[in-house]
């Protein structure tokens, strides 16, 4: 079963960078695709960033294209975000998560399926 370790998150103000960390406990890693989602207070959650395998090929949601960047590291089977010119509406609980064969988690804007077995997340909070 895989496991995702999320860390990283912080209290910040606006403006600010932050960078986010995910360990994964998966022997397939280096083949999956990756993606973070977050879900804010009272709101559903939702897909922000994907990664190839490769690393080669990244998407992002409107919300956040151009402030953040995805990457990952297989050797360490880590998927990082880093989040730049963070906005009071970026707070939220910020979750990764690996490709799926099945069709889970649906992301329109990618080619991937996403698993919906999730970590407990980073919380990250951004004043003004």
């Amino acid at each position: 079963q895989v496991r995702m370790v999320e860390s990283g998150g912080g209290s910040v103000q606006a403006g600010a960078s932050l960078r986010l960390s995910c360990l994964a406990s998966r022997g397939t890693f280096s083949s999956d695709a990756m993606a973070w989602f977050r879900q804010a207070p009272g709101k559903e959650r939702e897909w922000i960033a994907a990664i190839s395998y490769s690393g080669g090929h990244t998407f992002y949601s409107d919300s956040v294209k151009g402030r953040f960047t995805i990457s990952r590291d297989n050797a360490k089977k880590a998927v990082y975000l880093q989040m730049d010119s963070l906005k009071p509406e970026d707070t939220a609980v910020y979750y990764c998560t690996a490709e799926s064969h099945e069709a889970k988690v649906v992301v329109p804007d990618t080619p991937w399926f996403f698993d919906d077995s999730w970590g407990q997340g980073t919380q990250v909070t951004v004043s003004s």
